[in-house]
């Protein structure tokens, strides 16, 4: 059975940062591009950013030079420091697993960015 937890969301004030994890079981991991998405009620899921194996993390704009994905294939895991956040950076935070036949989602932690 294929498991994502996310750890590590919670509320911190703008300008502050926090740390995910995704640890991930059940699965190859290696054979899985790992990626962040995030949601705010009423809108779409939205990409944050991925990473393959092998190669450097991409990011949506909205997070470039803020965010960072980390992937241990060692340890099975990813996380996403997060920095300089802001107020709009508030949402559920998923971590996503996917490869070319199959995808899995995590059950995600919300991070809120408020004074």
């Amino acid at each position: 059975q294929v498991q994502l937890v996310e750890s590590g969301g919670g509320l911190v004030q703008p300008g502050g940062s926090l740390r995910l994890s995704c640890a991930a079981s059940g699965l190859d991991f290696n054979r899985f591009t790992m990626a962040w998405y995030r949601q705010v009620p009423g809108k779409q899921r939205e990409l944050v950013g991925y990473i393959r194996v092998g190669e450097s993390a991409k990011y949506a704009d909205s997070v470039k030079g803020r965010f960072t994905i980390f992937r241990d294939n060692s340890n099975s895991s990813v996380s996403l420091q997060m920095d300089s956040l802001k107020l709009e950076d508030t949402a559920v935070y998923y971590c996503n697993a996917k490869s070319v036949l199959y995808g899995y989602w995590g059950q995600g932690t919300q991070v809120t960015v408020s004074s």
